[in-house]
């Protein structure tokens, strides 16, 4: 894809979390995953090509990634949230000779909105104009930790786990639409033992990151991704896929789609590619020069339709969750008899539908 902002992504996976599973466990998986696909391919895993890269927003446990993904050849970015209260600590001093007493685990308190508890940083990246955003300063220190805590992802563990990464802080001039910037952008990195974080690498990378959020737009306002009426989870799962495999389309056909503008509309750059919206509006045009690889439909007689006085019954639809139904009496709806009601039961115990 292109570096920079662009309103295209490309989707490579997709997983819906059921109420029981972990989203560290998930998450965890779905990166190794397509790590081992991408070596397989022969796109990383040697020593002169560079470390993918996992780019996640503040919704996601950064030091629970880190330890999941110990021993996998990746690069974790991440969002840190709630600055005003996100306190990390440096590795403790070294143990004096003599010194008694449990060792100690945790050294200076850094906290990230106090600058008064921040030392020197380890690194210092500047960049005087960067365009959109104007003057940008990067600063980043290694070595730090969180106070765990034995639960979560850390649960059956002895003692809580000390998981160390670099806190990185990026402060802009201002924002791309000219006002000034109300917080501060913080991030979390952790990667390969003896790998250094780029600075520029960094924070470049997580401005792509918002790219992301035009795709659900497009998606859900465009494609249709949640205007489907499904019933079951497994209907959900192929309608995603289907929305996936429709914008893979779209994006392959970037260089062969025509800008249908309307007359209020501003020309586009040429050296930039056609927006999704645009690229959707040319689309008609392809499909017919490119044709079908089924043949045309042949006539035939209409099926028998639905036998006479056949019923099928209520539709099946997804089953609720132990305890949605404690406490709520089951009367009959209005203009519904107590047998009807009776006809229309489920055969197995504790099956309700929706």
């Amino acid at each position: 894809m292109w570096w920079g902002t662009s309103s295209w992504t490309a989707p490579v996976d997709v997983c819906r979390l059921a109420p029981d599973d972990d989203l560290v466990a998930v998450t965890a998986a779905q990166i190794r995953a397509l790590v081992g696909r991408l070596a397989a391919a022969g796109r990383c895993g040697t020593p002169w090509q560079p470390v993918p890269m996992a780019i996640l927003d503040c919704g996601y446990p950064a030091p629970a990634l880190a330890d999941a993904l110990a021993g996998v050849g990746v690069q974790l970015l991440v969002r840190l949230g709630d600055e005003g209260r996100r306190v990390f600590y440096a590795d403790p001093p070294p143990r004096q000779s003599g010194q008694l007493g449990r060792p100690a685990r945790h050294g200076a308190r850094f906290k990230l909105a106090d600058p008064a508890t921040w030392p020197a940083p380890d690194q210092v990246h500047v960049v005087e104009d960067s365009g959109r955003y104007g003057r940008v300063e990067v600063r980043a220190w290694s070595g730090l930790h969180q106070r765990l805590q034995t639960r979560g992802h850390f649960t059956g563990r002895q003692r809580p786990a000390v998981v160390a990464g670099t806190v990185i802080r990026v402060s802009v001039e201002r924002l791309p639409d000219g006002r000034a910037p109300h917080k501060t952008l913080w991030l979390w990195w952790s990667g390969p033992p003896g790998l250094l974080a780029d600075m520029d690498v960094c924070w470049r990378a997580y401005l792509r990151r918002f790219d992301a959020e035009h795709t659900f737009r497009f998606a859900k306002g465009t494609l249709g991704w949640t205007a489907a009426r499904v019933r079951t989870p497994e209907q959900a799962d192929r309608w995603t896929w289907l929305i996936v495999a429709a914008y893979t389309q779209l994006r392959l056909a970037v260089p062969l789609a025509r800008d249908l503008r309307h007359p209020w509309e501003r020309p586009p750059d040429p050296a930039r590619p056609l927006s999704p919206h645009r690229v959707r509006r040319g689309f008609r045009h392809i499909r017919h020069q490119l044709g079908l690889p089924a043949r045309g439909p042949k006539p035939a007689r209409p099926g028998p339709g639905r036998p006479k006085g056949h019923c099928s019954g209520p539709a099946r639809r997804g089953v609720r969750h132990e305890g949605d139904l404690e406490g709520k009496s089951r009367r009959p709806k209005a203009g519904r008899s107590a047998s009807d009601e009776e006809r229309i039961k489920p055969e197995e115990e504790g099956t309700s539908w929706q």
